[in-house]
């Protein structure tokens, strides 16, 4: 076999260069735009979704070959229940389906899932299936993947009062010891990083009611692309772009 040209060995060796320092810890993705893809093929809804779920897998194998440590994926919203119910039926099919085919490879690739949301709304077929693929992941040591699942930002920083408010109640917890550091071990995210880049598609430069307190310093990234064209070199241009950027946190930097 022929060695490859030289200029495709150097293109190589400087795209592998790209993704070697200042890699986003934690990635937070919205997901958007399936339905708005179908549309503009003629396609249904459903296929959308289908096609979407492909590019779950590609970027999911992406960030872990990049080395990022937490992606979290918004799957659906605690709003997404009004959407109509064949709809929302076709998605809780389709997501069982494919914790069920994928969990396993998962724990092969020490992948560990995780999910973030409310419980108590979730069809309990559905509910067993998340729990399954946490529990058949939870020894793994590599990247996180953590889907958003009736999730809502502002619900979650009510449970977290709410808890708060009742830790106080029984003594728990000093209410002059209730700080930001407090306040963040109270939500769903507790024991993960703050979001570093916050991706989201489809052309909406919004967040949504995702992850409000966690995503206070984070990048923002918006692209036009819907999520079944947001391609793995879509990703890697959204980390590129992250890596430009000076996080400052409020201080001057070099100015």
């Amino acid at each position: 076999m022929q060695n490859p040209p030289i200029f495709l060995v150097l293109k190589i060796t400087v795209m592998a260069g790209k993704f070697t320092h200042n890699i986003p810890r934690h990635v937070a993705i919205i997901m958007d735009g399936n339905g708005r893809w179908a549309k503009h093929r003629h396609l249904t809804r459903t296929q959308g979704h289908a096609e979407g779920i492909k590019r779950v897998e590609e970027i999911v194998a992406a960030a872990q070959k990049m080395g990022v440590h937490v992606l979290t994926l918004f799957t659906f919203s605690t709003e997404n229940w009004q959407r109509p119910k064949s709809e929302v039926s076709v998605l809780m099919n389709m997501l069982s389906k494919v914790l069920r085919e994928k969990a396993k490879t998962l724990k092969k690739n020490n992948v560990r899932f995780r999910m973030i949301g409310r419980e108590d709304t979730v069809p309990p077929a559905v509910l067993a299936t998340l729990k399954m693929a946490v529990e058949e992941t939870r020894a793994n040591t590599g990247m996180i993947v953590n889907l958003a699942f009736n999730y809502g930002g502002r619900q979650e920083i009510m449970d977290a009062v709410q808890a708060i408010v009742s830790a106080v109640g029984t003594g728990a917890l000093r209410k002059e010891d209730i700080n930001e550091a407090t306040f963040s071990r109270f939500l769903y995210t507790k024991d993960l990083p703050d979001p570093d880049l916050l991706i989201r598609t489809s052309g909406e430069k919004r967040i949504s009611n995702f992850l409000l307190w966690q995503l206070s310093y984070a990048e923002l990234y918006f692209t036009d692309k819907f999520w079944p064209d947001f391609t793995v070199g879509e990703f890697e241009s959204a980390v590129m772009d992250y890596q430009k950027r000076e996080r400052r946190y409020g201080d001057l930097g070099d100015e």
